[in-house]
């Protein structure tokens, strides 16, 4: 195993780390400019962006960038907004509450590096949601172009 790659807490997968804030400045960069490769564009990734927005950026500006920029990488991608796939408006409204909680608790002292990669490691099990929401509500169209509220448990 290398040293990039620790095993989660509370996980069974493995984890790869961020090495240098240079690398997430790459991947937002990337992100932005819509040069990612589609592969790239995966559940770590995205959580890096909505943190680095988060971080960044007011709570309003940052909710705006991160579904503005989804929404331009995936057309940027080919990847269309249909009823069963691409933008999902209560899936990015989720990540970016979970994102916000875990920074609301985090170090202060912390580097960014450290920060990203804690958050992925305390909150960036991909099955998250699915502790909120039913998979037929979460599925559903209406969740997928509008903020629908979790049906399994509230956020505390």
């Amino acid at each position: 195993m290398t040293n990039k790659v620790v095993a989660a807490k509370n996980h069974e997968m493995a984890i790869e780390r961020y090495a240098s804030l240079g690398e997430i400045e790459a991947l937002v960069r990337a992100f932005e400019d819509c040069s990612l490769p589609k592969p790239e564009w995966t559940h770590r990734a995205h959580m890096t962006v909505a943190l680095w927005y988060l971080v960044h950026c007011s709570g309003r500006e940052a909710t705006s960038r991160i579904r503005n920029g989804i929404k331009r990488f995936n057309a940027a991608k080919g990847v269309l907004t249909t009823p069963t796939g691409g933008y999902h408006e209560t899936m990015t409204m989720f990540w970016i509450c979970i994102v916000s909680r875990f920074l609301l608790y985090a170090d202060a002292e912390c580097s960014f590096v450290e920060l990203v990669n804690g958050c992925i490691e305390r909150c960036g099990d991909k099955n998250l949601p699915f502790e909120y929401y039913s998979r037929e509500r979460l599925m559903s169209l209406r969740a997928r172009t509008s903020w629908v509220e979790p049906d399994l448990k509230p956020f505390a």
